[in-house]
């Protein structure tokens, strides 16, 4: 607690008349970009298990909600106090069966979505799920919530066959050659193809991130061996194979 508070110091020092020009013009818009960069950089030092640069990201990732809650308290908003006692309350009233040593009567999860309306008039199972996440990432958050109320496939096969009408259907929309058409059957296939990543509990969004990894990774290979600019396709899928071949005896 007494490194928090010198980092709430720190932050109001460099905020204040004697501290950092760049400090002192920052507004909360401009953390926006800010923040996506340390978000996603916290994931990946968890993504490899890189324990000193998690403890690195996190910091900076604190650092810049000690920040903004800084700038809100100028503006006379609301300042980190406010932050961390609006969490602590709402976490603290969220888990009943640990504090109050009241059961659940239903599932963990549905209880939690029961104390949620609870707490809000507008309240909506599909609230609170912003635009700005990535689509991929968004569609499995929607997934996920409806299947709690039971709006859901019963097994994964339903699922499979869905996809192939999908794809039966995206067909039919190039043949017509209308564009809107065919953007609505590909975010129907990726919607679909998503619910089968979710009936393995596995993020899409991290499923084809280590996909596009893989595929950097692969092409970096054939990139050393020829040049791409001037070679044909089927000397650069044998190079594919031959790396893709590699990776495999390498597991």
């Amino acid at each position: 607690m007494d490194g928090f508070l010198k980092l709430i110091k720190l932050m109001e020092t460099l905020r204040s008349e004697k501290g950092c020009p760049w400090d002192r013009k920052q507004t909360t818009k401009a953390f926006k970009t800010f923040l996506l960069e340390e978000v996603y950089e916290v994931i990946e030092a968890i993504d490899n298990d890189d324990h000193k640069a998690l403890k690195e990201e996190l910091g900076d990732l604190l650092f810049h909600i000690v920040f903004i809650s800084q700038i809100c308290k100028e503006n006379g908003l609301f300042g980190i106090d406010d932050v961390v006692n609006f969490v602590y309350d709402k976490m603290y009233n969220r888990h009943p069966h640990v504090f109050f040593n009241s059961p659940p009567d239903k599932p963990i999860d549905l209880k939690w979505e029961d104390i949620k309306k609870d707490e809000r008039e507008d309240y909506s199972l599909l609230s609170n799920i912003p635009d700005i996440i990535p689509s991929l990432l968004r569609a499995y958050i929607i997934s996920r919530r409806v299947a709690k109320v039971g709006f859901d496939w019963d097994n994964v096969d339903d699922i499979y066959k869905k996809m192939l009408e999908e794809v039966e259907e995206l067909k039919k929309a190039e043949s017509t050659g209308n564009i809107d058409a065919i953007r609505e059957e590909i975010g129907d296939l990726l919607f679909t193809i998503v619910n089968i990543s979710k009936f393995y509990n596995i993020d899409p969004e991290d499923a084809l991130r280590f996909t596009s990894n893989k595929f950097i990774r692969r092409f970096n290979y054939i990139e050393t061996k020829i040049d791409v600019k001037s070679s044909s396709l089927s000397a650069m899928d044998k190079l594919w194979n031959e790396i893709k071949n590699i990776e495999k005896k390498g597991d």
